[in-house]
């Protein structure tokens, strides 16, 4: 005697419902990006103060030359370098006339490694954060 049912169920699913499933999931997100609005308006506060007028903007900045001489702008000229002695004074009192502790150096492309150390090691020992100036 055989009780088994001759009417087998398959549990194989269908892949053609998937793709429709995948296809009309894709047109939603489509029509959902395209009604979208990308230019929300946003009321940003008014600036209601202004900046002192005794900062400067402009940061201190020890230029290197090839020569592994000095110039110190502001205040300084590119046609008169100074020695490294020259300058640790000079930096120090722009620094401290800019109100900021940042000490930009840049330097010329042949500027010896020891004359760039040397601005390094002068910021550090004054307590000056020292930005690296570089050309791409």
């Amino acid at each position: 005697m055989n009780l088994g049912s001759k009417n087998k169920i398959k549990i194989e699913g269908g892949m053609a419902s998937m793709t429709d499933l995948v296809f009309l999931l894709l047109i939603f997100f489509i029509i959902m990006s395209l009604m979208s609005n990308n230019q929300t308006p946003i009321d940003l506060p008014e600036a209601t103060e202004s900046l002192p007028a005794s900062s400067n903007p402009v940061e201190p900045t020890v230029i290197i030359t090839q020569d592994d001489l000095y110039v110190v702008m502001p205040g300084g000229s590119l046609d008169k370098p100074m020695s490294y002695e020259e300058i640790k004074i000079l930096a120090a009192d722009i620094v401290d006339k800019s109100g900021k502790m940042k000490l930009k150096i840049a330097g010329h492309r042949e500027a010896s490694y020891k004359a760039v150390f040397k601005v390094l090691a002068l910021s550090q020992a004054n307590g000056w954060d020292p930005v690296l100036a570089y050309d791409k």
